[in-house]
C-alpha cells in the first residue's frame, strides 16, 4: 500500500491550515445557525407588521359600523320630531299613525311612547318620546348596526338625546 503524501501549499510565505472534517461540520453547524437567526428575526417582523395591519382592519371596521349606529339613531330622532313639531301627531292623549321610513307605527296616547323601525339599510332604531314634564318634550333615539331583533354578538348601539 501506498502512503498519501500531503500536500502542503504555500503562498507568500502563509500556510493555510488543513481542513479537517471537524472543521468543516463546525462551520456548516454555524452557518444553520446563523440562517435560523435570520429566519426568526424576519418571521418576528412580519408577524409584528401583520398585527398591525390585522388591529387596523378591525378598527376601521368598528368605526363604520359606529357609524352606521349613529345615523341610524340620527334617523329615528329625526322622525319622531317631524311628527311632533311639525305635524303635532305624538300627543300624550290621542293615539296617532305616523310613517318612519315607509313604516307605519302608532305613537301617543300615553305620557311616554315608544317606537321602533328596521331600515332598509339592515341597521334600526328605537324611539322614545316622553311628554310627563309638559310642555317639553324628550327624544331619545337609540340606533343599532344590525336589525332590531338581532342578537349579533357585534351589535353596535348609539344614542341622541334632544330636548326641546
Amino acid at each position: 500500500m501506498k502512503k498519501k503524501s500531503k500536500i502542503k501549499y504555500q503562498v507568500h510565505g502563509h500556510t493555510p491550515p488543513e481542513k479537517t472534517e471537524s472543521s468543516s461540520r463546525s462551520k456548516r453547524g454555524f452557518t444553520l445557525l446563523l440562517s435560523l437567526v435570520v429566519v426568526s428575526i424576519v418571521l418576528s417582523v412580519g408577524l409584528g407588521v401583520f398585527d398591525i395591519v390585522f388591529r387596523e382592519l378591525m378598527f376601521s371596521g368598528m368605526s363604520r359600523e359606529s357609524q352606521k349606529a349613529f345615523y341610524a339613531a340620527d334617523t329615528g330622532a329625526e322622525c319622531a320630531m317631524y311628527w311632533d313639531i311639525k305635524e303635532g301627531l305624538i300627543s300624550s292623549t290621542t293615539p296617532s299613525t305616523i310613517s318612519c321610513a315607509n313604516q307605519s307605527v302608532e305613537v301617543g296616547g300615553t305620557p311616554i311612547s315608544s317606537f321602533q323601525v328596521d331600515l332598509s339599510n339592515g341597521t334600526c332604531f328605537s324611539v322614545t318620546v316622553d311628554k310627563t314634564n309638559d310642555p317639553q318634550t324628550s327624544i331619545e333615539s337609540y340606533g343599532y348596526n344590525t336589525p332590531c331583533g338581532s342578537t349579533n354578538p357585534r351589535k353596535v348601539e348609539r344614542a341622541i338625546k334632544i330636548t326641546y
